[in-house]
């Protein structure tokens, strides 16, 4: 049988900071390993802030997306 290559989706881009690192290792230390959080609420609270006021949209991908366009 023929080995299969893997296509990867995406790559991941990690800041020159290593903000990324501290980040997982804070949801992991405080038990927040969820798709919930204190750093979910903040992302969606800026974003909700940013796109004030915000258009309705009929998916989460979409949400995502506009305030990279505009």
């Amino acid at each position: 049988m023929a080995e299969r290559k893997r296509i990867y989706l995406c790559l991941a881009h990690m800041s020159e900071e290593g903000m990324e690192q501290k980040y997982v290792k804070e949801a992991f230390d405080t038990n927040w390993v969820v798709p919930l959080g204190p750093n979910v609420n903040a992302f969606e609270h800026e974003l909700e802030n940013f796109m004030t006021p915000s258009p309705a949209l009929p998916e989460g991908e979409g949400a995502l997306e506009n305030p990279i366009r505009f």
